[in-house]
């Protein structure tokens, strides 16, 4: 009887479960309808039998407002019922209520509590909630594993953001020992799910090789990926592998438009690039203007070299107005944030009294900076203050000490003055193969000075054996950038025909051009070409105006070929020749016969 008995009231309570559950779907349906009044009803009916569903569901309706006043004490109240039965998403809101203060006074330590129990059964929003907390210690003292173990969790589920944050985890080794294979794997699975950070940070490491053997295709690829959702960085780093041709052919073009999409968000980098491809019209049209541009926003921004930059072009007048005082400005600026090359251009105005009152001691002061950093122009200049004894006392151990840091750098200027101080003996041992040593390396760089002197020693035979086709040789190189002593003994190597076949005419026009540089050598020579028929046809009075010229500079010998010309000479031929040499004096000597 009492087995009956049992039965029977199992058969009813299962009877009546049923029918709570049938009123708690019919709840569902007018929800589903949008008929929320009547859903109200069947949720209450059947929440207050105890269906953890209809309290969460009520819950739910109170704190939206939906078919009943908005009331989130209501809604507070059926979600602590249904979470008290272990409803997940009851838990997870009563988490966000306490997190918000939404209907309660906000209180991180009790929504901790309640996303944590949301997160034991079942709910996928509450792991990615709590690892958040944890690494930011936001609710919680802050705890890096703590996070790791909620970001796997959520990352097990698929959620994108744990397998981001996953990844950084072990990117930066917090709460884990740090394994870049790791990070990219889990990088690679939200990567795949869209996540522009994710597909971002993958083209970093296949750039950098880190977690993955470096791939510029693939950081491209990734790059891509993240710069088509408008990702800045992943913007800025493609046009970065567009215009040094990593991981995809080189294509200023496409760089130009990739750090344009950048710039236009404001990325004070890409803004730079941007100003220096205008600049060098490298993928655009050259543009000084539009360099300007770009420089200018990226320096506002306080980027050190698009305000060296902007100074330069200001310096220039490149794109504005040549203003000193402005570029000025701006080559302080970056000066101040330790740009080498603002410091040492900064020193020139300094020193040249440009956009500000001359100043020596702060010429010296800004080179000083620029070269302790290694910029070979200032250590230039350094040298030939201490050797010329301008701003500091002369002192050739000092001269030759930064001349020999800019020389080791490349610098041709440099690597000429320290052979001029070892061919001189200037607080070095004179040593001929030191100085040639150094003029070589300038003169292969295209200096004009070390070319002649190179030319010399080779002239000479000292610090390498005689060659005087090797001297014609370096000694044309220079005369061909102008270097008026090379154009001089370029000359007399034709006429006396010293390692290149005796030739009249060629020496005449060498020592044209060095004549009218105001080379007193080559002027008498001139002379004597003139004067003797050897090159030009015999011409009296253009003998005497190159002599007359020539003593003018001062070069004695050349008085007395005047006068020894002048005795073959009418007088109204001398006063031509006087007034062709003053006419030539007035005209620079850029006009002369």
């Amino acid at each position: 009887m009492k087995r009956l008995l049992f039965c029977i009231l199992t058969a009813l309570l299962l009877n009546v479960g049923m029918a709570w559950a049938s009123i708690f779907e019919d709840g569902l349906a007018s929800y589903k309808r949008g008929d929320y009044i009547a859903a109200i009803k069947w949720y209450r009916l059947a929440a207050a039998q105890g269906n953890a569903k209809a309290q969460f569901n009520l819950g739910y309706m109170y704190s939206q407002g939906k078919g009943v006043t908005h009331n989130y004490a209501e809604a507070i109240k059926w979600y602590r019922l249904a979470a008290a039965q272990g409803n997940a998403h009851a838990e997870y809101d009563l988490g966000l209520m306490y997190e918000k203060g939404m209907g309660i006074s906000q209180d991180h330590t009790e929504a901790v509590k309640w996303y944590r129990l949301a997160a034991t059964h079942g709910d996928a929003r509450a792991p990615i909630i709590l690892g958040h907390w944890y690494k930011n210690g936001q609710g919680v003292a802050q705890d890096y594993a703590e996070a790791v173990k909620w970001y796997r969790l959520a990352a097990a589920q698929g959620n994108t953001d744990a397998q981001y944050n996953l990844g950084s985890s072990y990117a930066n080794g917090q709460g884990v020992v740090q394994d870049y294979t790791e990070a990219l794997k889990w990088w690679r699975l939200a990567a795949a799910q869209g996540d522009m950070l994710a597909q971002y940070n993958l083209g970093v490491m296949y750039d950098e090789g880190r977690g993955a053997p470096q791939d510029y295709a693939e950081a491209v690829r990734w790059y891509r990926l993240a710069a088509a959702q408008g990702n800045l960085n992943a913007q800025l780093n493609l046009g970065f592998k567009y215009a040094n041709g990593q991981g995809a052919a080189q294509d200023y073009a496409e760089a130009v438009k990739w750090y344009r999409l950048a710039a236009i968000q404001g990325n004070v980098n890409a803004q730079y690039e941007l100003g220096l491809k205008y600049a060098n019209g490298q993928g655009v049209a050259q543009d000084y203007v539009d360099a300007v541009k770009w420089y200018r926003l990226a320096a506002a921004q306080g980027n050190a070299n698009a305000q060296f930059n902007l100074g330069y072009l200001y310096d220039k007048g490149q794109g504005v107005a040549q203003d000193y005082a402005e570029a000025v400005k701006w080559y302080r600026l970056a000066a101040a944030q330790e740009n080498a090359n603002a410091q040492y251009d900064l020193g020139l105005k300094y020193a040249n009294g440009q956009g500000l009152v001359q100043d020596s001691t702060e010429a010296l002061k800004w080179w000083r900076l620029a070269a302790a950093q290694g910029q070979s122009e200032a250590q230039f200049n350094l040298g030939v203050s201490y050797m010329k004894g301008q701003g500091v006392p002369q002192d050739y151990a000092e001269a030759v000490r930064w001349y020999r840091l800019a020389a080791e750098q490349g610098n041709a200027h440099a690597q000429n003055n320290l052979g001029l101080m070892y061919y001189s003996g200037q607080s070095v041992p004179q040593d001929y193969l030191e100085a040639a040593k150094w003029y070589r390396l300038a003169a292969i760089q295209g200096d004009n000075l070390a070319q002649f002197n190179l030319g010399y020693m080779y002239d000479k035979g000292q610090g390498v054996v005689q060659d005087a086709t090797q001297a014609v040789k370096w000694w044309r190189l220079a005369a061909a950038q102008g270097q008026a002593e090379a154009q001089y003994n370029l000359g007399v190597s034709y006429k006396i025909g010293q390692g290149v076949p005796q030739d009249y005419a060629e020496a005449v026009k060498w020592y044209r051009l060095a004549a009218m540089q105001e080379n007193a050598h080559a002027q008498y020579n001139l002379g004597e070409m003139y004067g003797e028929g050897k090159g030009v046809a015999l011409d009296y009075v253009r003998a005497h105006m190159w002599f007359n010229l020539s003593s003018g500079l001062g070069y004695g010998e050349a008085a007395k070929s005047r006068e020894i010309v002048s005795k073959q000479m009418t007088l109204q031929q001398v006063t031509k020749a006087q007034k062709m040499a003053n006419d030539c004096q007035q005209k620079n000597f850029k006009v002369c016969d």
